[in-house]
């Protein structure tokens, strides 16, 4: 989101938040997801403590269900001409991007929202979600404001025992893209708040215990497999497939072993079953049928998301500005965007046609540089790698503006993290980086 200067609702202060007025779909698919959040345009004064929703303007835009919908908040204050412009030129703004053959009607008549949770319910129409189910889920969103609010976890816990009806899957599911939204936005504290509740919850509520138990046997089947490394061999497979039938285990086994489920992976299953008799036989008939359904899932979901890969590079390649449309869909990369990128960079290369190739350049240059680790990791990563505790000092020394709070409050979690890992030796390697990064920073407060 871009950043803007605005002055702060509470003590009229300038400020710097990240205000985004355009949620256009067609360009990042993560828009809808941050819109129907909720959680956007939140301002936070570091003068008052003012921390709230920031009123704004804002234009949703939708090529595939022809929506294109406007907000104007009335505590704005725009003239009815200042208003149309605005709105024009964020309009303009998606339009400019939307290729000439999906330039249909909808876009000359916008559709104007009279309050912004008219404009979500008209969002959640598009996708077929029902005045019930947004009740439902308005419900959902104040059972979590309420138990966020709670003084303390037994609260929360006995808040979650009286409203177990309510909290369902889609409950998690909301309670998780809430999470990665306060992640996005760079809210450490709300993303952490958000994780200690699913943790309060878990065990008190009837689902919670079922996906505490779902999650214990898919970390089962994951040691398991961790345990047999690169020795896992279609017999191992076909073992680990048929001791235990549970679609939580299956599905964990396809998803993790995909390539092994071969036709032979299959033949070998139905040999079994042939030598089989009685229940087992059954069962093993109820295992295979699971099986095929499984890897029919997966296979379909796969292609979709190369197929929506593919359709978004399509998109960048398109646009004149390549370098501005990756800084707009990043959010939508994933490793099968990269695959299709890497693809296609040797299809190119065979025709030789340099415009495209270099397009495709500089898009894995912009991924590149996008996943480089943030400056406080990267130091972090230095400290661990420095030979001793003379070397950690001189770092530290070099880079001692780097010590703020945020900084150590970012070593403590990560420490944290560290700590209930497997991975022993970058347990005490972490820790003595903490320990020296700790002393440094209580020295240089002494001395001031």
């Amino acid at each position: 989101m871009p950043k803007t200067r605005i002055n702060c609702p509470g003590c009229r202060q300038p400020i710097v938040a990240e205000i985004d007025q355009l949620f256009d779909v067609g360009t990042d698919p993560s828009a809808k997801q941050r819109f129907l959040s909720g959680a956007f345009n939140i301002a936070q004064c570091p003068n008052c403590g003012y921390q709230g929703a920031i009123s704004t303007p804002l234009v949703y835009h939708d090529p595939q269900k022809e929506l294109l919908l406007t907000f104007i908040p009335p505590e704005v204050g725009l003239q009815r001409n200042d208003q149309e412009k605005l709105i024009g030129q964020l309009i303009n703004q998606a339009i400019s991007k939307l290729p000439q053959e999906k330039r249909k009607a909808y876009i000359f008549r916008p559709q104007s929202a009279l309050t912004l949770q008219g404009m979500v319910e008209r969002v959640l129409e598009a996708e077929g979600i029902t005045k019930d189910m947004i009740q439902a889920q308005q419900q959902r969103m104040n059972l979590i404001q309420r138990l966020i609010s709670s003084p303390d976890d037994e609260s929360r816990a006995e808040l979650a025992r009286q409203e177990d009806s309510l909290i369902d899957s889609n409950f998690f599911a909301l309670l998780r893209r809430l999470q990665e939204t306060a992640l996005m936005s760079g809210d450490q504290e709300a993303a952490r708040a958000f994780v200690a509740l699913q943790s309060v919850i878990l065990p008190v509520t009837t689902l919670g215990r079922e996906l505490q138990a779902q999650a214990q046997e898919i970390e089962a089947v994951m040691t398991e497999i961790k345990q047999v490394g690169n020795n896992l061999t279609q017999e191992k497979l076909l073992d680990m497939a048929t001791r235990d039938g549970s679609e939580v285990r299956l599905r964990t086994l396809v998803s993790l072993t995909r390539p092994l489920m071969d036709y032979a992976f299959f033949q070998a299953l139905s040999d079994k079953i042939e030598r089989s008799r009685g229940d087992g036989r059954n069962r093993l008939i109820g295992v295979r049928e699971k099986l095929l359904e499984f890897t029919q899932e997966f296979d379909k979901e796969i292609d979709e998301h190369r197929l929506n890969a593919r359709e978004l590079l399509d998109k960048v390649l398109a646009l004149p500005d390549v370098d501005q449309a990756m800084a707009e869909v990043m959010p939508a990369v994933d490793d099968f965007f990269i695959q299709e990128v890497n693809q296609r960079l040797e299809v190119e290369r065979k025709k030789g046609d340099l415009t495209v190739i270099g397009k495709l350049q500089r898009i894995m240059t912009a991924i590149q540089d996008a996943s480089a680790p943030p400056p406080e990791i990267a130091f972090i990563e230095e400290l661990l790698a420095a030979q001793d505790e003379q070397a950690m000092q001189e770092l530290l020394e070099e880079n001692a503006e780097a010590i703020s709070p945020e900084f150590m409050d970012l070593l403590s979690n990560l420490a944290a993290q560290v700590q209930r890992g497997e991975d022993k030796e970058l347990a005490l390697r972490m820790g003595l980086v903490y320990r020296q990064v700790l002393k440094f920073s209580m020295r240089r407060n002494f001395s001031n």
